[in-house]
C-alpha cells in the first residue's frame, strides 16, 4: 500500500481452500486498508465467493489466516464478526416478513435491544432508501429493493467493514445505477468490499481494486 494508506482493516495471508481434492483458493494474500471502496474483481469461478465466505467466518479455510481489525476470524470469531456486515450473493431474507420486521429480527440476533435497536433500524432504513416499502412484504418487493433490504441488515450493528458479494447481479439497469450509487455513499463512512466480474462496474465505483 502507498505511504498515505491508513491501517489495515482486513489482512489475508496465504489463504487456501480445498473442497475435497478441488482447489478453490490457492495461497491468496492481500490487505484492505480502512476507509476505501474495494472492488474484488475476477471471472466467475475464480474463488471470490469462497474467499468472502472465509473472510466473514461463514466457511473454514484449509490453510492461511484472516484478521479483521486485528481479530483472528477463526480464533476470535465473535469480536471479528462484530466488525463486519455481510451481504451474500443470495440475500438471506424472510419473504413473509416486512423489511421492518426482518430488520428487527436481525438486529436482535446481533445483540441490539430497546431504543438502540429502534434507532439503528430507522437509520439503516433511511440510509438505504427503503422508507416507502418498510411495511410491505419482502416477497412483493422488486429485486432492487430486496438488495437494499439486504444491505440494510448488513449495516445493523454499525460494523466498520461492509462486504457485498455480487450486489448488482440480476438487477435491471436503473437498479444497478441505484445500488452502485448506494455503495459509493457507504464508502464515505465504512470500508466497503464488493465482488464483481464486471471491470467497468469496479472502475466506476472503487478507489482500490483487488484482482483474483
Amino acid at each position: 500500500m502507498g505511504s498515505g494508506e491508513r491501517q489495515s482493516m482486513i489482512s489475508v495471508e496465504h489463504l487456501t481452500k480445498y473442497y475435497g481434492e478441488y482447489l478453490a483458493v490457492e495461497d491468496l494474500t492481500f490487505e484492505i486498508g480502512e476507509g476505501h471502496v474495494y472492488g474484488f474483481l475476477g471471472p466467475n469461478g475464480a474463488g471470490k465467493t469462497t474467499t468472502m465466505n472465509i473472510m466473514t467466518g461463514c466457511l473454514s479455510a484449509s490453510a492461511g489466516s484472516v484478521h479483521i481489525d486485528g481479530h483472528d476470524i477463526f480464533e476470535e470469531a465473535e469480536a471479528a464478526k462484530k466488525c463486519i456486515g455481510y451481504l451474500p450473493e443470495q440475500p438471506p431474507l424472510y419473504m413473509s416478513e416486512t423489511p421492518l420486521e426482518y430488520l428487527r429480527f436481525v438486529g436482535e440476533a446481533k445483540g441490539l435491544r430497546g431504543q438502540a435497536l429502534t434507532e439503528q433500524i430507522q437509520a439503516v432504513i433511511r440510509q438505504t432508501g427503503i422508507e416507502a416499502v418498510q411495511g410491505r412484504r419482502i416477497s412483493a418487493l422488486s429485486k432492487g429493493y430486496r438488495q437494499r433490504v439486504g444491505i440494510a441488515q448488513a449495516l445493523l450493528g454499525n460494523p466498520k467493514t461492509i462486504i457485498l458479494d455480487e450486489p448488482t447481479v440480476g438487477l435491471d439497469p436503473i437498479q444497478i445505477i441505484e445500488i452502485r450509487s448506494l455503495i459509493k455513499e457507504l464508502g464515505r463512512s465504512h470500508t466497503v468490499v464488493f465482488s464483481s466480474h464486471i471491470l467497468s462496474e469496479v472502475h466506476a465505483i472503487c478507489d482500490r481494486i483487488l484482482i483474483i
